[in-house]
């Protein structure tokens, strides 16, 4: 994927935490630590919202809703 520069502007405490990571070569660079928080924070954000999405599905309603029409089906299945 191609990549674009942008300029962006941190606190002075979190780019020395973020120096820091580069110190310990958990990152090569300040670009790439960068890059993987923003990566990671999209990431969770997607995660969260189809969590909430889910959590407002009426689970006895999506069930009855999913079982409609269901009876004379299921009674021709065999019995476990």
């Amino acid at each position: 994927m191609p990549k674009r520069k942008v300029a962006v502007t941190l606190d002075s405490e979190i780019l020395g935490e973020l120096d820091e990571l580069i110190a310990q070569r958990r990152f090569p660079n300040r670009s790439q630590a960068i890059e993987a928080a923003v990566a990671e924070k999209l990431e969770r954000l997607t995660r969260t919202r189809l969590a909430r999405e889910a959590a407002k599905l009426n689970r006895d309603e999506e069930k009855a809703f999913a079982e409609e029409g269901m009876d004379s089906e299921l009674a021709s299945w065999p019995e476990y």
